[in-house]
């Protein structure tokens, strides 16, 4: 059951995840702010921010309060709910379920921090622990 309620999350695009990196930061946004973190992009609209929140909002990723004007966004889920689902979904797709593949490339591709590793240590050891 718990592997068909994950099917039905929303995955969210690149451009999806570039609102939710402003939201997860701010906590709470009203389109301007989340608007005004993205000027970088400059090929972006209000108009354009505006509907993919309410696009984002219709999907779930998002939710809204709507008791307030202008109205406030916030993340639906969490920056490592929705880091462990897109990890999750790439596991499947991309290394066949194996878990162990993806860390191997990931680690063989990318520079990792003394703090990282570290963190990698602690948790194959935990892991360890928890093992029959």
């Amino acid at each position: 059951m718990a592997k068909d309620r994950k099917q039905h999350l929303p995955k969210p695009t690149e451009a999806e995840l570039k609102i939710l990196h402003v939201l997860w930061t701010r906590g709470a946004a009203t389109v301007r702010e989340v608007h005004n973190e993205l000027v970088d992009d400059r090929d972006k609209r209000y108009s354009t921010t505006l509907k993919m929140l309410q696009v984002m909002h219709a999907k779930g990723l998002v939710v809204r309060d709507d008791s307030i004007r202008p109205q406030l966004y916030r993340a639906a889920k969490s920056r490592p709910a929705t880091q462990r689902q897109l990890v999750d979904d790439l596991v499947a797709r991309a290394f066949g379920g194996a878990a162990g593949r993806l860390l191997v490339q990931a680690l063989s591709s990318q520079r990792v921090s003394a703090d990282e590793m570290s963190e990698i240590k602690q948790l194959i050891e935990r892991l360890e622990q928890e093992s029959p």
